[in-house]
This record gives structure tokens, sequence and C-alpha cells, in this order.
């Protein structure tokens, strides 16, 4: 599985899982230095898995909390601890 954002490949890995219909990549496959930690929202704040949202950019182009991971999962969500996850601009394949 790959996340290509603007012809870029962001993450690659064949152990990503689905949950809640989003692909998450676990974090060691993911281009860590095209991603910007994005500033809290108060919705992001009352989410009870602790979410982070990062803005996907190449230092000229940008896409807006076009990536996330949560930092405190619950249960549900623990398969995917600190894995990443993107949609909007990013194309999962």
């Amino acid at each position: 599985m790959k996340a290509v954002w603007h012809g870029q490949v962001i993450a690659e890995s064949d152990r990503t899982l689905e949950v809640g219909g989003y692909r998450y990549f676990p974090r060691d496959s993911v281009r860590m230095d095209l991603l910007r930690m994005a500033p809290k929202s108060a919705s992001d704040l009352e989410c009870p898995h602790g979410v982070q949202f990062y803005d996907v950019t190449d230092g000229v182009a940008a896409s807006k909390r076009a990536a996330w991971s949560y930092e405190e999962p619950q249960p549900k969500m623990k398969p995917v601890d600190h894995w990443m996850g993107f949609w909007e601009d990013v194309e999962i394949g």
C-alpha cells in the first residue's frame, strides 16, 4: 500500500491496517519530514483518542490536516496507536 501526495510517495508499507474505513500506516513507513504538526482545534481536544492532525507539506505546497494519528487511543483504535492515517489530497492505493 502507498500513500501518494502530489506524485510523492509519503508512506509505503505492506503492514497497513483498515479501521473505521480508513487505512493506517505504521509510523516508521511514513516520511515524517513531509508532515508538520497542526494546531489542535476545540474538537481535536474533545477526541477521546488524543488525535493529532498534521499538514502535509514539501515546503512549497501544503495540504492542511491531511494526516493524523491517535496519540492516546481507546481500545477500539489501539491497533493503530501512533500509526498515520491520510485523507483529502492524499491518494491511498
